[in-house]
């Protein structure tokens, strides 16, 4: 039974009330911690997730979320340790000030994110060779790692060629309806399954 207290006007709940609904408070927690683990999420509760961020990137920030700027601002704040002068007078910095501003935390926010979200769910570990890649290409390392730089390298000129990475065309982009956002997100896509193909059916069967 409910009962309120005079003096401050607060709900007063029975002890036989508390016993009913401890175990249902207890239930939800559960259920929000087996939430907070699972190792996979729905992709339509991901794309939501990812939709809101960006328009509050937008209503917050007055940007559009997008990655490859954060590379950019990172490979500027190593210039300027290294060479300040010849790094401000560069035509991308002098409109582009190099600094740790909203742009550039998203690169350890990505880290930092990914990392408590492997932790919680159990899938945290170290390796150099992905499974897949193994299976076709062998287990070293040094092979793994050298790719994976030459790609990582493609992937930021064919970014700044572009204007964008697929955050800032395929997300930020499309969600305004730029039409040269979703040309380039779909490029995307198709050099991405493409160069797969050729990675594992062309290049892997020849290497076997």
């Amino acid at each position: 039974m409910l009962k309120e207290n005079a003096s401050t006007g607060n709900i007063i709940r029975s002890p036989e009330e508390y016993r009913v609904y401890l175990p249902q408070l207890r239930q939800e927690v559960v259920h929000l911690l087996e939430f907070l683990t699972m190792s996979r999420y729905s992709p339509y509760l991901a794309g939501a997730g990812i939709g809101i961020l960006s328009c509050l990137t937008l209503v917050l920030a007055d940007r559009p979320l997008g990655c490859s700027t954060a590379f950019v601002k990172a490979r500027g704040l190593l210039g300027l340790a290294i060479n300040r002068r010849k790094t401000e007078t560069m035509e991308y910095y002098r409109e582009i000030a190099p600094r740790a501003d909203f742009a550039f935390m998203i690169i350890p926010g990505i880290i930092i994110g990914a990392f408590i979200s492997s932790v919680l769910s159990g899938t945290f570990h170290i390796g150099w060779v992905p499974a897949l890649w193994a299976s076709v290409f062998g287990s070293s390392a040094i092979l793994r790692v050298l790719v994976a730089l030459a790609g990582g390298i493609l992937l930021g000129l064919g970014a700044r060629w572009a204007g964008g990475c697929t955050s800032g065309h395929g997300i930020s982009g499309s969600i305004q309806m730029s039409l040269a956002s979703m040309v380039t997100a779909a490029c995307f896509f198709a050099g991405g399954i493409g160069v797969a193909m050729l990675l594992y059916r062309v290049v892997g069967v020849m290497v076997a």
